[in-house]
């Protein structure tokens, strides 16, 4: 064992892009004195790792990093919280390249693109070659998101991807299967059906935008053009076409059926939704799984996402955040930011990080660790997401899209889904996504240029 606390905390919430980034994150406390009794002697050399996860997250970061600390007498890291993803690449973007700037910071998976043309990070690769770490050890499918022109530019950290989560309680009550959960949308649209009830509704999904990318790249369809913005920059959006059309039709004719229910964007009302019996499926991050579980009245099943009837799944995009090494830091900063970074994906680490906190862990044989079995045992949804994860198609829609205006490409479709659920037609609101996409996209072209 490593020492990192079996706090088994569920991250069902806490700053991760694909979750709720900011309600209930509170600040850790500063770990200043913590890594300076750690520090030993003074010639080890100590970097920054500028991190967005508050709360019970940030709490299992800390001792993640005090157990690094402890394992070895070259570094000391110092974890300092910077608030949300976005006030933390707010705050990245001001120091950026300078020298007060960390050697290492973690982004979400949306800011990768910007990171990339930041000129602000030393990708990975470089010390990956440097060092001959064999890097083919990690996940295929976690890696695949950070990798660009065959170069990883950043070492995941905190990976996730959604899953459909139900009540099984109202599913034997209906007379469906838990054993046997709908996949297709078609099943997902007739298991509503005999879900919703006067006090319940069928299914809900979040007002996110990531939940409607998943089933675009399911479908194996880019999200934008340019090999989803990997070959070059993007120049439009590519999700209007019939497989855009099939999700808000899908979606649509739930709601006008009122077998769905939109609860907003806020995770934690659709998750207390969840709890409380209000609505019978809905999508979540794996993340949460644990949480979910833990937290109902009733058994509670978790499932692939769902996909429409018309293809052949192709999987799911993985969401998170990953871990960057500043440019402009000394070699030696830079080679004890490499070091933290190869030890936090041991497999002995990455057991006690997916069960301290459900994310994925990066390395495949993390899950034959003696702490991941017994948390499987005890929790089998846990392990619904690892399977989808694995059984993934590689290919650039499942690789994900890389643009700089992600988060305002996600405003546009929650915006136009919205207005989907008021009456707008789903030929007209997917207009609207994929124009106000567009105009983000040119604008923010236009600007680099």
């Amino acid at each position: 064992m490593l020492g990192v606390p079996m706090l088994l905390l569920a991250a069902c919430g806490n700053n991760d892009q694909n979750e709720d980034t900011s309600a209930n994150a509170s600040e850790p406390a500063n770990s200043n004195e913590q890594a300076a009794s750690n520090s030993g002697s003074d010639d080890r050399v100590e970097i920054e790792f500028w991190h967005g996860m508050g709360g019970g997250l940030g709490e299992t970061l800390e001792e993640l990093v005090a157990s690094y600390n402890d394992s070895q007498d070259s570094y000391v890291i110092t974890p300092e919280y910077q608030g949300s993803y976005e006030e933390l690449l707010t705050q990245f973007r001001t120091v950026g390249g300078t020298e007060t700037a960390p050697a290492l910071v973690q982004m979400f998976e949306v800011g990768t693109k910007y990171m990339i043309d930041s000129g602000f990070i030393t990708p990975v690769q470089e010390w990956i070659d440097k060092d001959g770490y064999d890097v083919t050890q990690l996940e295929e499918n976690i890696l695949s998101y950070y990798t660009v022109n065959d170069q990883l530019y950043s070492m995941p950290f905190n990976s996730s991807t959604p899953a459909l989560f139900f009540n099984e309680e109202k599913f034997v009550e209906a007379g469906l299967d838990p054993e046997n959960p709908p996949r297709t949308f078609s099943e997902i649209k007739e298991a509503a059906e005999l879900l919703t009830t006067d006090d319940t509704y069928g299914f809900s999904m979040l007002g996110h935008g990531w939940f409607f990318e998943q089933m675009i790249a399911t479908q194996g369809v880019d999200y934008v053009d340019q090999e989803n913005g990997r070959a070059a920059d993007a120049t439009e959006a590519t999700f209007g076409g019939e497989e855009g059309l099939r999700v808000y039709e899908w979606l649509d004719e739930m709601n006008q059926a009122g077998t769905f229910n939109y609860f907003g964007r806020d995770w934690d009302d659709l998750r207390a939704a969840f709890q409380n019996g209000d609505v019978a499926m809905y999508m979540d991050s794996s993340a949460g799984t644990k949480d979910s579980v833990n937290n109902a009245s009733f058994d509670v099943g978790v499932s692939f996402i769902p996909h429409a009837d018309e293809i052949d799944p192709n999987g799911v995009v993985i969401g998170g955040a990953s871990v960057w090494m500043g440019s402009g830091i000394s070699e030696e900063e830079q080679a004890a930011a490499f070091d933290f970074m190869k030890w936090f994906n041991l497999p002995e680490v990455q057991a006690e990080w997916h069960v301290n906190t459900g994310y994925f862990a990066t390395h495949p044989a993390a899950y034959d660790e003696d702490i991941v079995a017994t948390e499987h045992e005890e929790t089998p949804q846990l392990r619904v997401p690892i399977d989808q994860l694995q059984a993934t198609v590689p290919g650039t829609a499942t690789q994900g899209a890389l643009i700089t205006v992600f988060p305002e490409s996600r405003e546009q479709v929650v915006t136009s889904l919205e207005a989907l659920y008021q009456g707008t037609s789903p030929e007209d609101a997917l207009s609207q996504a994929i124009e106000g996409t567009n105009r983000a996209i040119e604008v923010s072209n236009r600007a680099n240029q």
